[in-house]
């Protein structure tokens, strides 16, 4: 440790820290623009300038480093007027434009002028202009000629978002910050861009103009999107939300959110949201008020349950439900004498153990510090953007990040080694781990096999290191062989002194496990729809969000009755019964993240229309089904019921597993499908989102062949496929993806456009369109 006096008080701070850091230790504000702590330090702004005993001129704060014994003042003349000399160089060429500036009121530049600037401006010459520039529907870079070159955005894109989207070019008063060769900003972070411009240089477009800072109103909340559970201040104005941007939590989000908790807001404010109940009538939608949907309802499933037996009604629920929501829902199916609930909509392997809870393994801030990282079955920029941004920083730091994987995706960080081979083949490539770990050790293996290069540089590395995690993502939670993969998974880490755990699907994947959204001996998700029940209740999920989406189309469309609780206008061709519930903006509730912490809030925006909270809907439905235990008055009292002793919760968190490795698949020529869920295709309400919707990312699907099977086919760019599972075929534009394992398609599922196919795992046949 080192000390420094610091305006004439002592302060203690490790070596190799800067100025700036101790000033933040001892709560001293030292005026800056481009420094930032979660990113590299420029000092380029030179805005921190300070008054550093016997050093000649003012130093930088944030790049210069403490020595002991140091004497700093960042009070006096001789830094003061450092400071406002650089204040009156940045605003040289920035334009008069506060009043009609989107950033007004959250102005860095703005509230530093106030302090350090002067009443008048001795420059006289014109003020530079640079050229707007378009970059997407997220980001607006209309207003370019007010950027101070603090290249915040340029460091957050190489060391953050691990992808460098933004760049100088050319020097002097022509310097500009720009896309290289007109490209768009196309990062699934790229929103903390404008929430770290100091200026107004970048924008929300979304928002932009929508609202003045200050006529907002300022709520907290969670985001249901993914199981990191990120916080947000929800900003509101007139009962609507106009902006989400982050709140900072070191174990959760740190200080940034991905750009679907950013603007997914969109969808609420949107005409897709259902405002009043709805009965189908003669084929016609009518609206109807509560009671009379809520005694359709009620009777309908008396009626059905006396006719057919409590067996013949499912609830299927998405996890990005309040944990509040599923306990009732769980508990109002159970009521009528049924098991059938279930969250895992798009699993293939429902294999479990009893009262188990599948998690992290971990803590999410544990992540950013590991030394080894085997990542198993996901596309973790896409599935999980903030997860995948504690792993690149964990990279940076030296980190060795591995994967199994059907597609050597670009993750935008350096990647150890990898084993990229056809889904049916994961768990042959875990078992070759495990042999590698086996024979280093002297222990017995799973199985007896002759692991590969891959395999063992894998096993090498695991065996090194310190902090290492062993992680199984969505494919390989929705995988036909879960099960053998969370076994050889966990096998492998108790081998090598990993933790082993899930990286969540959903903003609720534990809290639904917890409240018991699934059967105990009921049918799962695949069942009820394999083999169509008389009754569905839908609450938060539509045919898009399951595992075999035409399947499901065909069982819901064969069901008596299907009653849909959404906030938007879903499944209105499948549907009896349309119940409008609350979005997370517009309820109280909680989500449990993957890590296991219970997160609640509260809404943020009085309900649209005669929108009502799920809770509340599915309390009022109990009653009027007669079911005990539906008396309650608050959510708190929900809550209590449903999470309970939270010290008892720690305990049911466990990946521990009773299955044992069996027989691997044994590798053909037959084509195989890997499904992964766009980003923006994950949930109903992203589906929704007018700005995410017009990304790179949520551009339509096409089909991905890999080199050998482009070859086969004789495709040329611009050609098309027909992709056919079972008696189901669609036409998709085809693309050359030389990242994809040998006959392995990449046909992504959540999209209408490849609904009609059947599972996400599996054969196919392509051939030319």
């Amino acid at each position: 440790m080192v000390e420094i006096e610091l305006d004439g008080k002592k302060v203690e701070v490790a070596e190799g820290c800067m100025v700036m850091h101790a000033a933040e230790k001892a709560g001293t504000y030292i005026p800056h623009f481009c420094y930032h702590k979660k990113l590299s330090i420029a000092a380029n702004c030179r805005m921190c300038l300070v008054d550093v005993e016997k050093a000649p001129k003012p130093m930088p704060a944030c790049a210069t480093p403490v020595t002991q014994g140091m004497i700093v003042r960042t009070k006096s003349d001789k830094a003061i007027k450092a400071q406002q000399s650089v204040m009156e160089f940045l605003l040289i060429n920035h334009p008069l434009d506060c009043p009609i500036c989107d950033q007004g009121g959250e102005c860095q530049l703005q509230d530093l002028a106030v302090g350090y600037g002067k009443s008048a401006s001795r420059y006289e010459e014109e003020k530079r202009v640079v050229f707007h520039k378009e970059v997407g529907p997220l980001i607006s870079m209309e207003e370019m000629s007010r950027c101070i070159h603090c290249t915040r955005c340029v460091r957050f894109g190489q060391e953050i978002a691990g992808q460098m989207e933004l760049g100088m070019v050319h020097r002097g008063e022509h310097s500009e910050i720009t896309t290289f060769l007109g490209e768009t900003i196309d990062s699934e972070l790229s929103g903390n861009m404008i929430d770290i411009c100091p200026v107004g240089a970048l924008t929300s477009k979304p928002f932009r103009y929508s609202a003045r800072t200050w006529e907002l109103s300022r709520r907290k909340s969670v985001s249901p999107h993914d199981s990191n559970g990120a916080n947000l201040i929800v900003q509101v104005k007139n009962n609507k939300v106009l902006r989400v941007v982050p709140l900072e939590n070191d174990a959760a989000n740190e200080c940034w959110i991905a750009d679907r908790d950013r603007f997914s807001y969109e969808a609420f404010n949107g005409e897709a949201r259902l405002q009043t109940p709805m009965l189908k009538q003669g084929g016609q939608w009518k609206a109807v008020d509560w009671q009379t949907a809520l005694e359709y309802v009620a009777n309908g499933l008396k009626q059905i349950k006396t006719e057919h037996g409590a067996g013949a009604i499912g609830a299927l629920a998405s996890a990005m439900s309040t944990s509040e929501e599923l306990h009732l829902l769980a508990r109002l199916v159970r009521g009528l004498g049924s098991d059938n609930i279930d969250h895992r909509l798009r699993h293939a392997d429902f294999r479990t153990d009893a009262g188990a809870v599948r998690w992290l393994g971990t803590s999410i801030a544990s992540l950013t510090t590991a030394d080894r990282a085997l990542v198993i079955g996901s596309s973790l920029r896409k599935d999980h953007p903030l997860f995948a941004q504690r792993l690149r920083q964990a990279a940076r730091r030296g980190a060795q990040v591995m994967r199994v994987h059907a597609a050597a995706e670009d993750w935008a960080m350096s990647l150890g080694s990898e084993l990229i081979t056809a889904p049916s083949q994961w768990a042959g490539a875990l078992v070759e781990i495990a042999a590698a770990v086996a024979t280093a050790k002297g222990v017995t293996a799973p199985m007896s096999v002759v692991p590969g290069e891959a395999a063992q540089a894998i096993a090498q590395s695991l065996m090194s290191g310190q902090n290492k995690v062993v992680l199984l993502g969505n494919a390989a939670a929705q995988h036909p062989q879960a099960a053998e993969l969370l076994a050889l998974a966990q096998w492998i880490a108790e081998q090598t002194g990993a933790t082993c755990g899930y990286l969540g699907e959903s903003g609720n994947s534990v809290g639904a496990q917890l409240v018991g959204a699934q059967p105990q001996g009921g049918l799962d998700a695949g069942q009820m729809l394999a083999r169509p029940l008389k009754a569905y209740v839908l609450f938060n999920a539509e045919a898009e969000d399951m595992a075999q989406p035409a399947q499901a189309r065909r069982a819901l469309a064969a069901a008596e009755m299907v009653v849909s609780l959404s906030p938007f206008s879903a499944n209105l061709d499948l549907a009896d019964v349309l119940l409008p519930i609350a979005p997370f903006t517009e309820t109280a509730g909680s989500f449990v993240n993957a890590e296991g912490v219970v997160q609640s809030f509260h809404g943020v925006v009085r309900p649209l229309g005669e929108t009502r909270p799920g809770w509340k809907v599915l309390r009022v439905l109990g009653n009027l089904l007669g079911i005990a235990g539906f008396d309650q008055e608050t959510v708190e009292e929900v809550r209590a019921q449903a999470c309970g002793d939270l010290d008892a919760l720690a305990h049911r968190l466990s990946n521990a597993t009773a299955v044992m490795p069996g027989a691997t698949v044994a590798a053909d020529s037959t084509p195989e499908r890997y499904a992964p869920v766009p980003i923006y295709s994950s949930d109903l309400v992203v589906r929704r989102a007018p700005a995410l919707q017009a990304t790179r990312d949520a551009a339509a699907p096409v089909a991905g062949l890999p080199t050998d099977l482009w070859a086969r086919l004789g495709l040329v760019d611009g050609d098309k496929v027909r992709v056919s599972q079972g008696s189901d075929s669609v036409v998709l534009p085809a693309l050359l993806d030389a990242t994809l394992a040998a006959g392995v398609v990449r046909v992504p599922q959540g999209h209408a456009h490849t609904a009609s196919l059947g599972a996400a795992f599996g054969a196919l046949s392509v051939e030319r369109a």
